[in-house]
C-alpha cells in the first residue's frame, strides 16, 4: 500500500483524495493546507497539517501537489528529493526556468514517477475523439478552432491567481492550458504562432483574453480563444479532419456550468454537396476523468511503468508553447516592460 500525502486540502486536493482512497493502493495518510489553524489528525485517522514541510517528516512514498503556481515547482522538487512519486496539478509551475528545474531534478531520481494533472486528456469525449483520430476513419487532422471561457480570474475567493508574481500568467495559463494541450495531444508541436493578448477587461496584471493562430510544421492550423470574459461558461473544440469533423462540446466539471459533455461526429459527403450530412452526436454523462487518471498514476507506480501522460515532457512542451503565446504580442511584452 502507497502512503499518500495530499499537500494543498481545498477544493481539488479533496477531490484527489475521493480518488486516491477508491485505489486498493494507495491510501491517504496526510493532508497539508495553511487554512488548518494546528496540526491534529480526523477521525478517519488521517493527520493534518498546517504547513506542508511537516508532512515530509512522516512515512510516505507518494504526494499530491495542488498549491498555488507560485509553490508548485518548489514542491515538487521537494517531494522527489525526499523519494516519494509526485503528482502535480496543472499549470505545472509560473514559467518554463522552473519546469526545467523540475525536469533536471526529476532526472537525478529515474526510479521516482512524476506525473502531471492534464485532467482533460481523460475525459470520455476526449478519450473517443482521440480514438477516432488514430484509426484514420476520417481521415489526418487539417485543423482546429476551439474556445474555453468563463467569466472571472480569480476562482474560490482566492487572489493570488490576478497577480503575476504568483500566478505568472492568467486566464492562459490557468484554464486555456487544457485546450493547448489537448490541440498537441491530438496533432504536435506549433512553430509558427501569432497573439492577441489584453488585460482590457479585469484590468489585473495577467490576461484575461487570450487571441491565437498557430501553425505546425505538418501544415496544421489552430484557432483558439481563452477568455475569462465568457459571461456563459463554454468549452467547444472543432476538429477539422479530410473527411469529416469532431465538436467536442460541453465538459463535465464540478462547476457544471459548461454543460452537457458531447462529441460530435460529422462524416463528409462525396462529391459536391452544401456540406454532410452524415453525423452522431455522443453524451457521455459521467465524469470518470478524476478516476482513471489516479489509476493510471498508481498503476506506473506499482508496476513500474513510464508514465504516458502528462509527463514533465509534457509539462515542459506545453509551457513553452504558452510563454510563445505571450512574447508573439509585442505589445503585451512591451506593457509588462512598462509595469516592472
Amino acid at each position: 500500500m502507497q502512503k499518500v500525502g495530499i499537500i494543498g486540502y481545498g477544493v481539488v486536493g479533496k477531490r484527489r483524495r475521493k480518488y486516491i482512497d477508491l485505489n486498493p493502493h494507495l491510501k491517504t495518510c496526510y493532508v497539508s493546507d495553511i487554512s488548518f489553524k494546528k496540526d491534529g489528525e480526523f477521525s478517519d485517522g488521517v493527520k493534518y497539517f498546517n504547513e506542508y514541510r511537516k508532512i515530509f517528516d512522516q512515512d510516505l512514498n507518494v504526494i499530491f501537489v495542488s498549491l498555488p503556481n507560485y509553490l508548485a515547482a518548489e514542491v515538487t522538487i521537494i517531494g522527489l528529493e525526499n523519494g516519494c512519486h509526485v503528482f502535480c496539478e496543472k499549470p505545472p509551475a509560473r514559467m518554463v526556468k522552473e519546469v526545467e528545474d523540475v525536469i533536471a531534478c526529476s532526472e537525478r531520481y529515474p526510479h521516482l514517477k512524476l506525473k502531471y494533472g492534464f485532467n482533460h486528456r481523460y475525459h470520455d469525449s476526449v478519450k473517443k475523439a482521440r480514438e477516432i483520430i488514430n484509426s484514420k476513419d476520417l481521415g489526418e487532422v487539417v485543423s482546429f478552432r476551439g474556445v474555453y471561457g468563463k467569466s472571472s480570474i480569480i476562482p474560490f475567493g482566492s487572489g493570488w491567481r490576478s497577480k503575476k508574481k504568483y500566478a505568472g500568467g492568467g486566464i492562459l495559463l490557468d484554464q486555456g492550458i487544457h485546450m493547448l494541450d489537448l490541440v498537441r495531444y491530438f496533432s504536435s508541436d506549433y512553430e509558427e504562432i501569432y497573439s492577441f493578448i489584453n488585460n482590457d477587461y479585469w484590468q489585473h496584471d495577467v490576461e484575461d483574453n487570450a487571441f491565437i493562430l498557430m501553425r505546425n510544421r505538418a501544415g496544421q492550423v489552430a484557432s483558439l480563444h481563452s477568455t475569462a470574459t465568457q459571461w456563459q461558461h463554454r468549452f467547444c473544440l472543432e476538429i477539422i479532419l479530410r473527411e469529416g469533423m469532431l465538436e467536442l462540446s460541453g465538459i463535465l466539471s464540478s462547476s457544471k456550468s459548461y454543460g452537457s459533455e458531447t462529441l460530435k461526429i460529422i462524416e463528409r459527403a462525396e462529391g459536391e454537396s452544401t456540406g454532410s450530412q452524415e453525423e452522431k452526436t455522443l453524451t457521455f454523462l459521467n465524469d470518470n476523468s478524476w478516476k482513471d487518471e489516479i489509476n493510471e498514476f498508481a498503476d506506473c507506480i506499482v508496476n513500474n511503468k513510464p508514465v504516458e501522460n502528462g509527463t514533465c515532457y509534457d509539462a515542459l512542451k506545453i509551457m513553452e508553447m504558452i510563454f510563445n503565446i505571450y512574447n508573439a504580442d509585442s505589445s503585451w511584452l512591451k506593457y509588462f516592460e512598462n509595469n516592472e
